[in-house]
């Protein structure tokens, strides 16, 4: 029987003693492994137990570096790459300037958008941005409230400006150096309200950095928690960092380039021939499909047809709600009503929306739901006495280009509020256009806030039908 040889504790841990002096012996490969691997299992045991949160905010929160006192803040690898990007930003007169002296601003009737391709800084204590380029250019500012609507002295008035601030300045030592540019835009305005979140910001957003395919950082002044979490996931898409708060972040920030404000292109409208990257609407309902995870893509997957009635519980509201839903029903669809509850979680709701085939709803902010739509879906809109310009400009005319079919009924005199509280030779019943003649306060107090409806069944069976119709099935017998 061989005699297993003793070993000393230190040629138990891998020396040999040679002449007085310790030499490393010969071992096996597995126990030589054997640190690294208990390295590996001790580091995936770590990251089990305390999770991938930690992980992923430290990836969020690179970009940004904390800066000694009047470092430049200039840290982006290929310049060359950002200055085109932020170029195709701005046309004609306004890039040649900002190839030039490395800032321009474009100016049109509903936005102002300022474009830096130096590096710029930015208090977000008092949001001036400081832009000396030209160090013998006399002193210049300039305000922009990044919101597009300028026109709407009510909008506006909820945006906090942003002061520019250029040529021969002093400017304030660096607090965070970031590697990407900055995008500042304001979210107050009408804030609350789904349709203006996505025709002033989400979309106005989505035009202006889509491009940038996330290496960016938004400040976003007027900042509101219930609006970052409510399109979290958009955000998040558009850019991988998290949303700086200037209140909570009082501090100076230095970025390689800069874009004050937003482009919009009219009401739920993307305009391909300026958008950088050629993006559509059709492009847009694909990003939101990824934000969001959304699983139809076209109402062809779907085997039986799924309606959903957004139902509104103060103005503009269906009186008569279960008959409606009974007629739906009786026409084949499975009927999902859409209180404000169920709308109130954009994240689940999408989900739900991206379930159906129908869209039914009187005009309003909650047929902007209809984004998410499969493609080839319907949407019927429920236009109020007096609305029918308004549902044509925000609804109608978007619904075809997100690839949606549409159907309008218009509500007959009998089937509105109005008639009983004006005669029906009244001009508010026969003649809507003259009440918007004396102001659109005035109109809106009528029309928008001052109605509800008692929908003629009968009559809208025929419009559900042909919506039926365009899903390419046929209404039953009877």
């Amino acid at each position: 029987m061989a005699v297993r040889k003793r070993l000393t504790r230190r040629q138990e841990n891998g020396f040999d003693q040679v002449g007085g002096k310790m030499e490393k012996a010969p071992g096996s490969p597995v126990f030589r492994a054997t640190p690294l691997v208990c390295l590996l299992l001790l580091t995936l045991l770590y990251t089990l137990h305390f999770g991938s949160d930690q992980w992923n905010q430290q990836i969020r929160n690179r970009g940004s570096s904390r800066s000694t006192p009047g470092k430049d803040g200039r840290g982006i690898d290929d310049q060359e790459h950002l200055d085109f990007l932020l170029r195709r930003l701005v046309r004609g007169e306004d890039q040649n300037q900002l190839e030039a002296t490395g800032f321009a601003c474009h100016s049109d009737l509903h936005t102002d958008v300022c474009v830096a391709n130096r590096s710029v800084r930015i208090d977000t204590r008092t949001m001036k941005l400081y832009a000396p380029f030209s160090q013998g250019m006399p002193q210049a500012n300039s305000i922009v409230r990044p919101y597009p609507r300028k026109p709407d002295k009510r909008a506006m008035s909820f945006v906090s400006p942003v002061q520019i601030l250029q040529g021969n300045i002093t400017t304030p030592a660096c607090h965070y150096t970031h590697d990407f540019p900055a995008v500042v835009f304001s979210s107050g305005g009408y804030r609350g309200n789904l349709f203006h979140e996505f025709n002033d910001i989400i979309i106005p957003l989505f035009i202006t950095c889509r491009h940038f395919q996330s290496r960016l950082r938004f400040i976003n002044t007027d900042f509101n928690p219930s609006f970052v979490g409510r399109f979290n996931k958009i955000l998040s898409h558009l850019s991988s960092y998290e949303v700086i708060k200037p209140a909570a972040n009082g501090s100076v920030h230095c970025f390689p380039g800069a874009v004050i404000g937003l482009h919009y292109h009219g009401n739920l409208a993307l305009n391909t021939t300026y958008i950088p990257g050629g993006y559509s609407m059709l492009g847009f309902r694909q990003f939101l499909r990824e934000s969001y995870n959304l699983k139809v893509v076209n109402v062809s997957e779907m085997n039986k047809p799924v309606l959903i009635l957004v139902s509104r519980p103060k103005t503009r509201s269906f009186l008569n709600e279960d008959d409606m839903v009974t007629m739906m029903k009786a026409l084949g669809f499975r009927v999902v009503v859409a209180r404000p509850h169920m709308m109130s979680n954009l994240d689940k709701f999408a989900q739900v929306v991206n379930s159906c085939s129908v869209m039914v709803g009187a005009h309003g902010a909650g047929l902007t739901n209809a984004m998410f739509l499969p493609q080839g879906a319907v949407l019927v809109q429920v236009v109020p006495l007096g609305l029918r310009w308004l549902s044509a400009r925000y609804f109608g005319g978007p619904a075809k280009e997100m690839g949606l079919k549409y159907v309008e009924y218009r509500v007959e005199p009998v089937e509105s509020s109005l008639l009983t509280l004006y005669d029906q030779d009244h001009p508010v019943i026969t003649n809507p256009a003259s009440i918007f003649l004396e102001g659109y306060e005035v109109a809106r107090a009528v029309y928008i806030d001052g109605q509800n409806l008692t929908i003629n069944v009968v009559r809208f069976r025929e419009a559900l039908v042909e919506a039926l119709g365009l899903l390419g099935r046929s209404a039953p017998l009877g």
